[in-house]
């Protein structure tokens, strides 16, 4: 049984799995990921969801206030041994069930257009993409996406 945990970037096992999303995004994004890590940073995150199994910690994913009433979905991540079961999609719902309940109305997120399991998550869940927003606007390598909650 996976159960859900509400917490801030402070979690220990939020900065574990946090650790080990930029080892793999340092190699994925290659050049690149010197330009993003500078949109990724954790210490003001108030609103992060950790998934468990039996006391281990499989994933995670957060929310950042972007602008008026929309929320801006960062870092997520699963491992690689707890993925195709769920827990990312779980985590994903559980972040905009959050971000409704504080009266937010839109959701709002980037990754990159070589991350194909997250654009297809993204797009099974209800994302649709839109023009990208903000740090984001003319990079090649970004696709943007938003839900309306």
């Amino acid at each position: 049984m996976i159960n859900l945990l509400r917490t801030d970037s402070s979690h220990s096992d939020f900065i574990y799995l946090v650790a080990m999303l930029d080892a793999y995004l340092a190699i994925s994004d290659g050049a690149d990921h010197g330009f993003y890590a500078q949109f990724n940073k954790i210490d003001l995150i108030k609103n992060v969801v950790l998934a468990y199994e039996e006391n281990h910690v499989l994933g995670c994913g957060a929310f950042k206030i972007y602008e008026g009433k929309t929320v801006e979905i960062k870092r997520m991540f699963c491992r690689p041994e707890s993925r195709r079961k769920g827990v990312v999609g779980l985590i994903l719902q559980n972040l905009e069930e959050w971000a409704k309940a504080s009266s937010h109305e839109k959701c709002i997120l980037e990754t990159g257009k070589k991350q194909v399991e997250a654009i297809a998550l993204y797009r099974k869940a209800g994302y649709g993409q839109i023009a990208n927003y903000g740090q984001y606007s003319g990079i090649e390598a970004s696709l943007c996406f938003e839900k309306h909650l």
